[in-house]
């Protein structure tokens, strides 16, 4: 028994948006008709260095695979010249629970991100929807616009983060890769998220940023960077005036997006609309209307490793990438 061993650079050769898409869609889907096991995640706090590790298991009956993530946030990693989100993942064959691969998960972590903000304006946002706004310029930035490109007919994207180095990287790096996508920096929040379609926040955040009297009736919001406990990115005012959909309601309600203001009593469960995975498999309709504000709430599933991994652990397969261990005896 081989376990196949992936590096960082072999999974990001490995894998395209359009097909981590389909796949994460798929596994929404899955996770709708009850045919995954994924118990919540586990935190690991470390204060003192102000991050976390974060253990994620699952099961994918449909898919044939289980996978086990670890993973870290380091908000503060930039200083060391690392990333702020590394992770490693462990597939194991079901049948025999034989580990097949241990792959980097770091962008596997990015990109299924990425996938699910897609998948989610798949279905919630605007039909026509163009313009498109990213706060915070880091690596999940660009695999949301990644996603976006896909799911939207991109005109327009407008980038802030608080370093003006990171937004005019992103816009150097980006503009050759969508010359027909007009990229620019915005000089503040506000500037970046007034008249625009959707708007995706991807930051460490513990207090809002992002104010109820910019958002204007019909946007589409991601809210991506609440992923623990304490953390939020919006004006839970604006909560109260959208339709909010989870990835996943355990997960959502102790570290996603409303995890603060359910915490505080602004907004109740009664007020939620549902899950992703219910909309896609049609027991709830998506966008009623124009005039919706939409609010995906993102905290990261662990079925969106499983089947991201699988899909790079059968290219690799075909491609003859990687290096095969004996890790059993």
């Amino acid at each position: 028994m081989e376990t196949l061993i992936l590096r960082e650079e072999d999974v990001k050769k490995l894998l395209n948006m359009n097909e981590v898409l389909n796949v994460v869609e798929q596994a929404f889907k899955e996770k709708a008709l009850g045919r995954v096991q994924m118990p919540p995640k586990m935190y690991l706090d470390f204060e003192s260095f102000n991050g976390d590790l974060r253990v994620m298991p699952s099961y994918v009956e449909t898919f044939g695979i289980s996978a086990v993530k670890i993973v870290n946030v380091h908000p503060e990693n930039r200083r060391y010249n690392l990333p702020t989100v590394m992770a490693t993942i462990t597939l194991v064959d079901p049948r025999t629970g034989a580990p097949l691969a241990i792959m980097g998960g770091t962008w596997i972590t990015a990109m299924r991100t990425g996938a699910a903000s897609g998948v989610a304006a798949k279905y919630l946002s605007r039909k026509g929807s163009s313009k498109l706004a990213l706060i915070g310029a880091g690596v999940q930035a660009v695999t949301q616009m990644m996603a976006m490109a896909q799911v939207m007919k991109l005109g327009e994207v407008k980038i802030y983060d608080i370093m003006d180095e990171a937004k005019t990287s992103f816009v150097t790096k980006m503009s050759p890769e969508y010359p027909d996508v007009r990229i620019s920096a915005a000089g503040s929040i506000q500037e970046a998220v007034e008249d625009v379609d959707v708007v995706v926040t991807v930051t460490p955040s513990r207090k809002p940023i992002v104010k109820n009297e910019w958002i204007r009736s019909g946007m589409h919001i991601s809210a991506i960077g609440a992923d623990a406990p304490g953390k939020e990115e919006l004006d839970p005012a604006i909560l109260q005036r959208a339709k909010i959909v989870v990835d996943d309601l355990e997960q959502s309600r102790h570290s996603g997006e409303i995890n603060v203001p359910l915490e505080k009593g602004i907004i109740s469960l009664k007020q939620l609309y549902g899950q992703l995975g219910e909309v896609i498999v049609g027991k709830k309709v998506g966008r009623a209307s124009d005039e919706e504000i939409t609010i995906f709430d993102s905290t990261g599933l662990a079925i969106q490793d499983a089947v991201t991994a699988k899909l790079a652990y059968d290219k690799a397969l075909k491609a003859g990438v990687g290096v095969r261990l004996n890790l059993a005896t």
